[in-house]
């Protein structure tokens, strides 16, 4: 089963930013996250942060996931994700 989480407040932030992103994705297993950072990083041993409006409570370690992320300013700013539970 897979959950879609949507982050449309982070895809609005990310076009308007001054620096373009670059879009990429990645997959993986949650290796740890950091809820005062909103941070998470995945067994590729990349940092990504977090929607600042994301429900945590779906957010754990040892999930395994998909995202989409886009680079601002050297920072792996995910706009959207599919957890698989």
């Amino acid at each position: 089963m897979s959950m879609r989480i949507l982050a449309p407040a982070l895809v609005a932030l990310s076009l308007l930013s001054a620096t373009p992103g670059l879009a990429a994705s990645a997959e993986g297993t949650i290796q740890s996250v950091d809820p005062d950072t909103l941070t998470i990083v995945l067994d590729d041993g990349n940092t990504y942060k977090l929607p600042g409006e994301i429900d945590m409570s779906a957010i754990k370690e040892g999930i395994d996931i998909v995202i989409a992320y886009d680079v601002v300013n050297g920072t792996n700013l995910i706009t959207d994700m599919e957890i698989y539970e």
